[in-house]
């Protein structure tokens, strides 16, 4: 039933019939939409699924006998699009569960700056009807793996969607590491670590420690220093071919961190393998959206000064 929900022509587009909704952990206000978002997809025939702990989150508030539920897993494997409701924190966790399924993703917004969230709760009936007909922007958006080893051997792996960081943990004290780029030694660094971002991820914790902003359509990864000891030591760019090694030499509560979510500790010796990730997300987008005019917003570009 499961495939990609390519942009195409609206006569050629296979219009989803089975969608999976996904909202904010413990939030009245992602549940309220939710509910809003079943009723109203259920009155245009669609096949409705809710994630299992969404539908815990909504507990009586809805007659969940009406609707199936079943965990990322099973989502993946039966439906033709997924409504993400909540902040950029809910949309990242749903796209590293979603991406090898090659779900689609809607992002409705009931966060802060929501970048990846781009459709306000006000406008989510309007914005859905435009996009189960066929009226949407498809963006494309690449994922980073990585592996933890530890004396040649993996420990832990995960995937991200903005950023791996390697840092110093919860003390004081900074780490001292290597980087290498396609095994070729590039520096030896003590800092309080290192993000490692994608285009998609520059505009989060790398845009907070003076990273540049990376067009989603720039295929690059950003590898950003936080405070660095050596202030010759800037942000830089590589390909999203390389592939990225970061070897702890000293720490004493060295942690690396997938999307902010997921940590691992890491010890002196450790390293973190990234590369590229076979799978991409696919973010639609309402008619009329601009990834310029989404900056502006956010950052409050040009904004006028406010009169007193």
């Amino acid at each position: 039933m499961n495939n990609a929900f390519p942009r195409a022509a609206p006569d050629s587009t296979p219009l989803p019939r089975t969608i999976a909704l996904v909202g904010k952990y413990n939030s009245q206000e992602a549940a309220a939409s939710i509910r809003l978002l079943a009723g109203y997809l259920h009155e245009r025939g669609m096949t409705v699924l809710i994630e299992e702990e969404t539908a815990l989150n909504l507990g009586s508030q809805i007659e969940l006998r009406t609707w199936a539920s079943g965990n990322f897993a099973w989502l993946g494997a039966h439906s033709d699009m997924a409504i993400v409701v909540g902040g950029d924190g809910t949309m990242l966790n749903a796209a590293r569960q979603f991406a090898r399924y090659r779900v689609p993703l809607i992002g409705v917004n009931q966060g802060r700056l929501g970048f990846l969230t781009d459709i306000a709760r006000r406008d989510l009936l309007a914005c859905l009807d435009e996009l189960l007909d066929g009226r949407f922007v498809a963006e494309t958006r690449m994922l980073l793996d990585a592996e933890v080893l530890r004396d040649g051997r993996p420990i832990a792996s995960n995937m991200a969607l903005n950023d791996i960081v390697v840092d110093k943990g919860a003390t004081g004290r900074m780490i001292e590491f290597e980087l290498l780029i396609n095994g070729e030694f590039i520096y030896r660094l003590r800092a309080d670590g290192l993000i490692v971002a994608t285009s998609t991820g520059s505009t989060a914790y790398a845009l907070s420690a003076n990273g540049p902003i990376l067009h989603p359509q720039v295929s690059a990864i950003a590898l950003v220093p936080l405070c660095p000891h050596a202030l010759s030591n800037r942000p830089i760019l590589v390909g999203d071919t390389c592939e990225i090694e970061i070897h702890v030499v000293y720490a004493t509560d060295s942690r690396a961190h997938f999307d902010g979510q997921v940590t691992v500790d890491l010890k002196s010796g450790d390293y973190v393998a990234i590369r590229r990730s076979a799978y991409s997300i696919c973010l639609l987008h309402p008619p009329g959206y601009s990834y310029f005019a989404m900056l502006r917003q956010k950052l409050h570009w040009s904004e006028r000064p406010k009169e007193h």
